[in-house]
């Protein structure tokens, strides 16, 4: 009967049925994308260590319970121990035969509360989480008043000082374009090129929250970080905003200002072309201003 015959395509081991598409799957391999929340205050990094908890580590093993066999993580990008991610992408390649919304549930049931699968996305064998992006997003969060918050522990920087946000995007407005963020990396960056091209990197304040955005084609190691500790010395007053321009052309990080701490920073999303039918940014659910505590 037709169960009979469904039931030996799922089980062939040279074809299998995309249930949530219902899209036939040639091959015994098929790749999926998932997007990814987590708390970096609760791992050292993203990348898989075996002296340490990683989210790559714990991740895999919710989804080798789901697919019933080892899975292996590619990110869109790593993240230093401490970063928080609201919509990081991976991708791995499974034999299982699994709805979309399976993935989702299957995963988070096994994991800690600290990371979370937001969505998960079949995709065209040739998708890659890191190679196929074609920006990244970070923000940055600040609360600047003179008490610390409760209820934002860990997920912000407090600067006590008084921020001239005005002053800090003027310092950011040097920076755009295309290039050599030598200045701005950290000593053990292995990028073989220092040259990027930094799209966007805005100051927005909201009472006592200051927001820098930050958008690239590729980012260097704690670039970011650095780029936010340089704004910052500039919107306490510290240093001028020319002292971006000036840090810029001198391309040595030893000239820099202090990196700006890892858990105000958030890898906030991958952007791909839309042929792989990856969520927007307006499908994600964005998370509500933090609270002033």
């Amino acid at each position: 009967g037709s169960s009979d015959v469904v039931e030996w395509l799922l089980t062939c081991p040279g074809i299998g049925i995309c249930a949530d598409s219902c899209a036939w799957v040639s091959g015994p391999v098929g790749r999926v994308a998932v997007g990814i929340e987590y708390y970096g205050a609760a791992f050292h990094g993203w990348q898989e260590q075996s002296h340490c908890h990683s989210v790559q580590a714990e991740l895999e093993a919710a989804l080798a319970t789901v697919a019933g066999h080892p899975v292996s993580l590619t990110v869109a990008g790593r993240t230093d121990s401490g970063v928080h991610a609201r919509g990081q992408v991976a991708h791995f390649d499974t034999l299982a035969v699994r709805l979309a919304r399976g993935w989702v549930l299957g995963t988070n049931a096994h994991l800690s509360q600290a990371a979370s699968v937001a969505w998960a996305r079949h995709v065209p064998d040739h998708f890659h989480a890191r190679y196929s992006a074609t920006a990244r997003s970070y923000r940055y969060l600040v609360l600047n008043r003179q008490s610390r918050s409760a209820l934002a522990a860990g997920r912000c920087h407090v600067a006590h000082k008084p921020l001239d946000a005005a002053a800090m995007q003027a310092a950011a407005d040097m920076l755009i374009g295309l290039h050599d963020f030598s200045g701005f990396r950290a000593a053990e960056c292995q990028a073989r090129s220092p040259v990027r091209r930094l799209m966007v990197l805005r100051v927005t304040r909201s009472g006592d929250w200051v927001r820098i955005e930050a958008t690239a084609n590729a980012f260097l190691h704690h670039m970011v970080r650095n780029l936010v500790g340089l704004l910052l010395e500039v919107g306490k007053g510290a240093a001028p905003p020319e002292r971006a321009r000036e840090q810029l052309e001198a391309r040595q990080r030893r000239l820099g200002a202090p990196t700006a701490p890892a858990h105000g920073l958030y890898f906030w999303r991958a952007h791909y072309p839309p042929q792989f039918g990856l969520p927007d940014d307006s499908a994600m659910i964005d998370a509500p201003e933090l609270p002033a505590g």
